[in-house]
């Protein structure tokens, strides 16, 4: 590849191509970063491709084999990570010296907790914005192990996760506490009786849902004692086979309350089958001083649960 290399310089152009490059990476590919960017196919290939000439080398393959990053593009997706993370550091500390609220919140979310009542998350980004009008507020909605890496090496500010271990590099704030109930769905075969005794070996009889994430050792031991014919990687997808009429499976309490006034599903023996999980606030040890981090804290400190 020929015409303008890169040569030590950066242009706002090649921060705004190195973004879309990251978010082609985490979608992976074209297809799938389009909604994300909220910009074509067709411009994003341009962008790519202007990219690799200004780098002088190919980043990526794509087309009919699908999308994959090369050697040097795997490189330059780490390099960028860096950058855009030194770029966000030097905004926290220029913040530092102001008393209005100026930069990013980056926030990552497990799956589905939008409906859980006390929405100690949304009353704090509420108070957050009128703290500070200009700060922008960015959510990922992650598995807890991505969330854990992202905040590692300084993608995220802050993220929520279910409580499961303790990694030595972060903080742990004490956030909500779910219940979980088994549940069946209008036409299953245990609808009309879910409130009687049913056998463990009986139970076992039909088909359930299970996660394919980590899980506490209370919930593994529930888990269990069912027959698991399918799996899902988050709690909605647990909620549509369930909704099938075919599978059981364990949901949250407040995310299955819709359809259980819809008549649509019924708990499963809910004094006997159930589990809780507790969710936790999470940030890095000795991360550098965030002024909006630190607001967003103190307004989680602030709700009750």
């Amino acid at each position: 590849m020929q015409n303008k290399q890169f040569k030590g310089q950066l242009s706002d152009i090649d921060l705004r191509m190195l973004r879309i490059y990251r978010t082609v990476v985490e979608c992976g590919g074209f297809s799938a970063a389009e909604v994300e960017l909220n910009i074509s196919r067709a411009a994003i290939s341009i962008a790519m491709s202007d990219l690799e000439r200004r780098l002088g080398f190919r980043l990526c393959q794509r087309g009919r084999s699908g999308f994959s990053m090369t050697e040097e593009g795997e490189k330059i997706y780490d390099y960028t990570l860096q950058l855009l993370s030194s770029i966000e550091d030097f905004k926290t500390q220029i913040n530092t010296l102001h008393t209005q609220l100026i930069g990013e919140l980056n926030i990552g979310i497990t799956d589905n907790m939008v409906t859980i009542p006390q929405m100690r998350i949304t009353r704090a980004l509420s108070a957050l914005k009128q703290r500070g009008p200009e700060v922008v507020i960015n959510i990922r909605m992650m598995p807890p192990n991505e969330i854990e890496s992202a905040l590692l090496d300084g993608r995220l500010h802050v993220g929520v996760v279910p409580e499961l271990r303790s990694l030595p590099g972060l903080n742990y704030f004490p956030l909500y506490e779910e219940q979980s109930l088994l549940y069946c769905s209008q036409k299953h075969p245990l609808f009309e009786h879910a409130d009687q005794p049913i056998s463990d070996e009986a139970l076992a009889d039909y088909d359930a849902v299970v996660p394919a994430y980590a899980q506490s050792v209370e919930n593994k031991q529930q888990q269990s004692l069912l027959k698991a014919s399918a799996t899902s990687t988050d709690r909605e997808g647990i909620a549509f086979l369930i909704l099938s009429n075919h599978y059981i499976g364990f949901l949250p309490t407040h995310f299955a309350e819709r359809w259980v006034t819809e008549g649509r599903i019924r708990a499963i023996q809910p004094k006997d089958r159930f589990f809780h999980t507790r969710f936790t606030t999470i940030t890095r040890k000795g991360a550098r001083p965030n002024l909006i981090l630190e607001a967003y804290m103190e307004e989680i400190e602030k709700i009750d649960t």
